[in-house]
């Protein structure tokens, strides 16, 4: 058993904790180069509810980047043992540091979250996510393993070696991207496995936005429960909230994390239920503790407490993220709005690509969406009314009418990481 206590605590006797580690957070972060600065002058004794947290600054991601590499060590760098980083290629990237005891605490959590959601000692888990730089490969895997259970680390890729190794094995749970999942149910029928005959019944799922569609789609495909996630490197990596079995809501380990939901423009806080920027501060990672970290990521409260009994409160799933708004002709966008739209629509497949670009003074969005086999025929006027139907539906939705491409099964590039939806070649043209 994995259940911690504290996930079922008094709402009062919880935010007295957070308190008191907030208090010995912002102690330890003045060790640090950046924080020593920005906090000086302020006495973490000042700090007598959780709502005193708002006499704090925000830490962006750019205040990360221009403290790389060491400017957020609270420790000497010989006490570090693991660095994961930002994937970027370009520009400054983020870094971020773990002791020993950070590690233990991050896999103490990835393992409550594990077993919120129905995962038990006795299972087998596959964990077909990247591993490396990438937080969630390694997150996942030793969250597993402190769980007790058996861990199969078959990384990314290989659908022929992901389906031998899972049948081999009695794999149970499945660690997969959302993207990802939706391929590899195809090719597991194309191989002519029936999903019913497989050993799974939970799919661990999270790394990149996706709808409820999505996640209705990826069970009905693969005959499983899919289990939402989400976590961030900043943060330590996934298991900062969780599904339980319910799938009612992200619970925050708040014991571990203080959570708040901001306006993106004035950073006061949205009402109760009401969709804002995500923010967050670590209680308990000694290395490099983040104060009030704008994620940028859109969530809400969930009000109410979950039937599991847990008391730690609950986000929505992401709905996009503050910066990842698209505004055409004065309409503000997010590619959630088109996946959940797209995904309503019986005739469409599982991938889609949003491309903008500048055509003289005005923008213009192309939305290139597979169509199932068995809806791509010949007769054009077939498929020319289910290119109107698209582009009425995304219209009643984003309220603007995008051209629509409508493309073969498989014909649209897929990637082994976090899909890309979005290409934006307006600055290019």
């Amino acid at each position: 058993m994995y259940f911690n206590p504290v996930e079922a605590m008094e709402r009062s006797a919880l935010e007295e904790l957070q308190v008191d580690r907030l208090k010995d957070t912002l102690e330890n972060a003045k060790n640090a180069p950046f924080y020593g600065t920005r906090l000086a002058g302020f006495n973490p004794a000042d700090i007598q509810t959780v709502a005193d947290i708002t006499k704090l600054p925000f830490t962006t991601k750019d205040d990360l980047r221009s403290q790389y590499p060491y400017g957020l060590l609270t420790r000497p760098l010989d006490e570090f043992v693991r660095l994961h980083a930002s994937s970027g290629t370009t520009g400054t990237p983020t870094a971020i540091f773990y002791t020993q005891k950070d590690l233990d605490s991050w896999a103490d959590l990835m393992a409550r979250c594990m077993y919120a959601c129905g995962c038990r000692k006795s299972d087998v888990l596959q964990n077909m996510s990247g591993y490396g730089l990438f937080t969630g490969g390694l997150g996942i895997h030793y969250g597993s393993e402190r769980l007790g259970m058996l861990t199969i680390p078959a990384g990314a890729g290989n659908t022929k070696r992901q389906i031998k190794l899972i049948r081999d094995f009695n794999v149970s749970i499945l660690h997969i991207i959302p993207s990802f999942a939706l391929y590899f149910a195809q090719k597991v029928q194309e191989e002519g496995f029936d999903p019913k005959d497989m050993p799974w019944r939970i799919a661990l799922i999270g790394a990149e936005p996706h709808t409820e569609e999505v996640r209705q789609k990826i069970e009905t495909m693969l005959n499983i429960k899919a289990y939402n996630s989400y976590g961030l490197s900043e943060m330590n990596g996934p298991g900062v909230a969780f599904e339980c079995i319910h799938q009612n809501g992200m619970h925050v380990w708040e014991d571990a994390y203080i959570v708040e939901i901001i306006n993106p423009e004035t950073g006061d806080y949205v009402p109760e239920g009401e969709i804002g920027e995500l923010v967050l501060t670590n209680l308990t990672r000694e290395g490099m503790p983040i104060i009030r970290y704008r994620t940028r990521d859109l969530t809400r409260f969930i009000p109410g407490q979950c039937a599991c009994g847990r008391t730690h409160r609950r986000i929505d799933r992401i709905t996009g993220r503050a910066d990842d708004m698209m505004i055409l002709k004065g309409v503000n966008i997010y590619p959630m709005q088109i996946e959940q739209c797209l995904m309503t629509i019986p005739e469409v497949g599982q991938n889609y690509l949003i491309e903008l670009v500048r055509e003289g003074v005005s923008d213009q969005m192309t939305v290139k969406v597979e169509i199932k086999e068995e809806y791509f025929v010949e007769d054009m006027r077939i498929l020319q009314g289910l290119q109107k139907k698209i582009a009425k539906n995304l219209c009643n939705e984003i309220l603007l009418t995008p051209r629509v491409e409508l493309c073969q099964h498989g014909s649209i590039p897929k990637t082994e990481g976090k899909a890309v939806r979005v290409i934006d070649r307006r600055d290019k043209d």
